[in-house]
């Protein structure tokens, strides 16, 4: 395990102080995927023994655009801590960050545990609700450059993470528009039906995942479905909004 904990303890400070570090894979030829969620989980662990609380799970690379940008084939999953969430409308410090980016989302909340293979149906419903979302992301490896077995290591890229208002999960939410902008200009456009064709396909997807590592979503969890669109660079200053039809509005 000496090797998997060096990879998470530089990861975990490469976060902490906002520093570029290298990729592992092109070193490591033999860094597996299910060695990457392993030392995932020891650098999220390091955080909770800081005093962080695990809130959740996000899903990443569940749309063709986010698997496109990053050129990777494969879902992935990353844990969620309350350091994490951003207050809606409030400011976030691009100083905390490497190389930032924003997409939008849809996010759960849970009212029930989901555990391994589930139907969409059971999935619906342990919702308690579902609120428009944005998702920071920010490789820690240089150039944002890395392979899938690398991302996976770095908590899927997850940085932060900021919620709109929570709606009726009963609504029809498979296809709904999505409008990303930045500083009152549109920079991408969507459907809510590029999270696997539906929403609720990546909370299926999930469950499934996460109790491969001896986990499970609680009641009370919030899930990020994963990124809508391609997710645009931030930069200081700018006034970042993602609007979802039905759904409302969120921003920072």
């Amino acid at each position: 395990m000496g090797r998997l904990a060096d990879y998470a303890e530089t990861l975990d400070t490469a976060a902490r102080e906002a520093k570029a570090t290298p990729q592992i894979t092109p070193v490591d030829t033999a860094f597996t995927v299910t060695d990457a969620y392993k030392v995932q989980k020891l650098s999220v662990d390091r955080r909770l023994e800081r005093g962080e609380r695990r809130i959740g799970v996000k899903m990443g690379l569940t749309s063709r655009a986010k698997m496109l940008q990053v050129g990777v084939d494969e879902m992935a999953w990353g844990r969620l801590t309350d350091a994490m969430l951003l207050e809606e409308g409030s400011a976030l410090s691009r100083a905390r960050y490497v190389h930032p980016r924003v997409e939008p989302e849809v996010a759960f909340l849970m009212k029930a545990p989901l555990v391994g293979k589930v139907t969409a149906a059971a999935a619906l419903a342990a919702v308690e609700a579902i609120a428009p979302a944005m998702e920071i992301i920010d490789s820690r490896y240089e150039n944002f450059k890395f392979a899938l077995e690398d991302v996976i290591a770095d908590n899927t890229s997850s940085s932060g993470l900021v919620i709109g208002s929570w709606h009726d999960p009963r609504i029809d939410f498979s296809n709904l528009g999505v409008i990303l902008e930045i500083d009152g200009e549109v920079v991408q456009v969507g459907s809510t039906a590029a999270i696997l064709g539906h929403p609720i396909r990546s909370l299926v997807a999930a469950a499934r995942l996460v109790v491969e590592a001896g986990e499970q979503i609680n009641a009370g969890d919030i899930v990020m479905a994963g990124g809508i669109t391609a997710a645009p660079n931030l930069a200081p200053g700018q006034t970042v909004r993602t609007t979802v039809q039905n759904l409302g509005a969120v921003m920072f």
